[in-house]
């Protein structure tokens, strides 16, 4: 029985169910507030915001990522390897380095 409870299919059942009363127990004790003109609008400063159309640019966040996921998977390689010397993580390690000077090569 103790198995079936730690199962994660069960658990996250129990979480979800959990946060759904937590969500509408707040909804129950929040403050109720008046529907008006600018209630959802942004506030700065009294004075009125214009909409900003951004587009984000990706390009350094790429960059970015993939350090991190070579990092991550350089790290988790190097801790799993077995005790005794082995040459692999040092090829791993290479291999990383290598890796990292082409992405930021500029």
């Amino acid at each position: 029985m103790r198995n079936l409870l730690l199962a994660p299919p069960l658990a996250f059942l129990v979480f979800f169910i959990l946060s759904i009363l937590i969500s509408f127990l707040a909804k129950l004790l929040s403050a109720k507030g008046k529907d008006s003109i600018g209630k959802n609008k942004p506030y700065a400063c009294g004075e009125e915001t214009t909409q900003n159309k951004v587009q984000p640019d990706y390009t350094q966040f790429f960059s970015f990522a993939f350090f991190f996921t070579i990092m991550h998977v350089v790290a988790l390689i190097i801790a799993t390897v077995p005790t005794g010397f082995s040459i692999m993580p040092i090829i791993y390690i290479g291999v990383a380095v290598v890796t990292l000077f082409m992405l930021f090569r500029r």
